[in-house]
């Protein structure tokens, strides 16, 4: 079941300040901010320092609406016209991929579904009409 969308910010780098923006110019409350610091040690794809403090995921609320926030990874460019994607949560690891699979027809995967340390299946996409989609499942834990 799809659980609901979200806009999705992109930055440079700047996120941080984006939160705090935001934060003072729409009300927004800040639920949680993670840095690509707390992602779990991997020797494979070690993070380097400068992109420690950069954000890999902030959640804001303004109102009844989900706001996310990310900044890019170090040395990423970020066309114009690429700062807002849409989340797309599912509750379901099929439905995320069949969400997935449609919306790459035509399109281009940006990032294969896999296993992140956040959802046990997330992907990213730009459809045929130029709309990045971030793709994620989200579980329950109780």
């Amino acid at each position: 079941m799809i659980l609901g969308i979200h806009p999705y910010i992109l930055t440079d780098g700047d996120g941080r300040e984006a939160v705090e923006f935001y934060q003072e110019a729409i009300d927004a409350q800040v639920m949680q901010i993670q840095t690509f610091g707390d992602m779990p040690a991997n020797s494979d794809f070690p993070i380097p320092d400068e992109m420690k403090q950069r954000i890999i995921n902030a959640h804001l609320k303004v109102g009844d609406t989900d706001l996310m926030i990310s900044d890019t990874f170090t040395g990423q460019t970020l066309p114009i016209g690429d700062q807002v994607t849409i989340s797309l949560a599912t509750n379901d690891i099929d439905k995320t991929r069949e969400v997935f699979t449609k919306l790459q027809e035509e399109g281009q995967v940006l990032m294969a579904l896999e296993e992140t340390f956040w959802s046990p299946l997330y992907g990213q996409v730009k459809d045929k009409f130029g709309v990045t989609w971030q793709i994620t499942t989200v579980i329950d834990p109780s």
